[in-house]
């Protein structure tokens, strides 16, 4: 089922999420919805906050990188209770955009190697290194579930830059090909 995706402002995208216990109800249905979801609005990552509900859970699909990525081919995985236990390497600047912000893309610096934590779809535990283009989709997944967007890592200039867009999301007008829930 595709779930409308909720558009800056919302007040669940600035909420610290919360972990969830193997016995979530309907987990493997709201994995399958959040992938569904994602996939319709041309997305690579989704994370729950991003359809309204504040628990630690992501989903990613780097498969339709795999032309220009091979190492993706068939990469489709859910995070589960996700952590970034630390940061290394250099910092990386990449444009990135948010299916929460339609119409944003915008240069950020992020580090290129992350130490993770996470449990699968089978909630299995894993503790691993992660670097390059998958760490970056991770932090900025993984940033949704602490409450933070893409936006807050822009310069205070870059911020200004994009205010009116950020302001017409705010009073309902975001233009897009999937389904949101805005404010208004």
């Amino acid at each position: 089922m595709i779930l409308p995706i909720y558009v800056y402002g919302q007040p669940v995208l600035r909420m610290e999420a919360e972990d969830i216990t193997p016995d979530y109800p309907n987990l493997k249905e709201l994995l399958t919805n959040m992938y569904e979801t994602m996939e319709r609005a041309d997305g690579i990552g989704l994370a729950a906050p991003q359809v309204g509900l504040p628990i630690r859970v992501v989903v990613v699909n780097l498969d339709v990188m795999s032309d220009d990525m091979p190492e993706f081919k068939g990469y489709r995985r859910a995070f589960i209770n996700p952590y970034i236990l630390e940061t290394a390497g250099e910092m990386v600047s990449m444009e990135e955009g948010c299916l929460s912000l339609p119409g944003v893309h915008e240069s950020v610096k992020r580090p290129d190697k992350i130490h993770v934590t996470y449990l699968d779809e089978e909630m299995n535990k894993h503790d691993e290194w992660v670097e390059g283009f998958l760490a970056r989709v991770m932090q900025h997944e993984f940033d949704h579930l602490g409450g933070t967007m893409f936006i807050d890592h822009l310069s205070s200039l870059r911020k200004q830059m994009i205010k009116g867009k950020l302001n017409n999301m705010l009073k309902g007008k975001a233009r897009c090909s999937y389904k949101v829930k805005t404010l208004k």
